[in-house]
């Protein structure tokens, strides 16, 4: 679907039809629109491809004229009644007198600004346009980042009361997500500091302190993501030393009533053979020597804090 969008004051106004200094909002969209893109904005189709692969990194590229900008944008997918967190590639194409995005599925950073959520936006200078676009984006990584502490601390806050392997497999899908906004958001900060040696795109001052902003954001991202990496694999270490611990505890445990309850077994394994014992001729002999023996074997084992 491709939707088209320009400045008009301080607001941005949804346009029928293609108009010099407007964004152009390109989403999963069909061969034959992919093709209008390409004929109409005299696109380089590789940009395209680029923008459309879900495995592509971020990065920039410039050719005839048009620089190409991909950054990875947070993504939530909600599956039943779990939520995940992933990344996707947003293509940015800078030609001539258009700022063209494009991806492959709809994201709340293309979604806020085309509904006008997002303030003192401007499609009239295009390089403004395109690093207000990557700053939301960075501020839309931590506004993600602190759901996604607060979802550790309600997983770890269950597992405190009961391990269930629910809540670890979820704790394995924030672990995942944290590692793909890690190597999406360095990827990021790579990417904005090639340009802002400014050799493929020409910055201006104020264009400049709006990256330098950008950055700030998304080094922020990068630290948080890293802080709670690390505070997770810890969390997740922990508990698997609490687990096994229990384990060894339980497995104790079970080891020490094993020998106490052998204790008749084998008295009256002696006292059912052939042999001549002493009062053997006493019916319940056995079983009070057995009682004695369970009652020493389980303060032996107990001073030794096996029970």
């Amino acid at each position: 679907m491709i939707t088209y969008f320009k400045s008009v004051g301080t607001k941005l106004k949804k346009l029928e039809n293609c108009e010099d200094g407007c964004w152009v909002s390109c989403v999963a969209p069909t061969e034959s629109e992919t093709k209008d893109l390409v004929d109409k904005f005299e696109v380089n189709s590789d940009f395209l491809r680029a923008a459309l692969d879900a495995e592509e990194s971020s990065h920039i590229d410039s050719e005839g004229g048009n620089e190409l900008i991909i950054i990875d944008v947070p993504v939530i997918r909600k599956e039943e009644k779990d939520i995940t967190y992933c990344t996707m590639p947003l293509g940015i194409i800078i030609t001539k007198n258009h700022v063209i995005t494009i991806s492959l599925t709809k994201n709340m950073v293309v979604e806020e600004v085309a509904s006008g959520l997002v303030k003192n936006i401007s499609t009239n200078s295009k390089t403004q346009f395109v690093f207000n676009l990557v700053l939301r984006t960075a501020v839309k990584y931590l506004q993600y980042l602190k759901q996604i502490d607060k979802i550790s601390d309600n997983v770890e806050n269950d597992l405190r009361k009961s391990m269930k392997n629910k809540d670890f497999m979820q704790f394995l899908e924030v672990e995942k997500s944290l590692v793909y906004f890690s190597s999406s958001l360095k990827a990021n900060e790579s990417t904005l500091e090639k340009i802002m040696r400014g050799r493929l795109i020409r910055l201006h001052d104020e264009d400049r302190e709006l990256l330098e902003d950008v950055l700030i954001e998304i080094r922020q991202a990068i630290e948080m993501t890293t802080i709670q990496i690390n505070i997770l694999s810890s969390t997740m270490e922990a508990f698997a030393s609490i687990i096994s611990n229990n384990l060894n505890i339980v497995m104790k445990v079970l080891a020490s009533i094993t020998l106490i309850i052998s204790v008749p077994t084998v008295i009256s394994g002696f006292y059912g053979m052939n042999t001549e014992l002493p009062f053997a001729d006493v019916p319940w002999f056995p079983w009070i020597l057995s009682f004695i023996l369970m009652i020493i074997s389980y303060f032996i084992l107990k001073k030794k804090d096996m029970m």
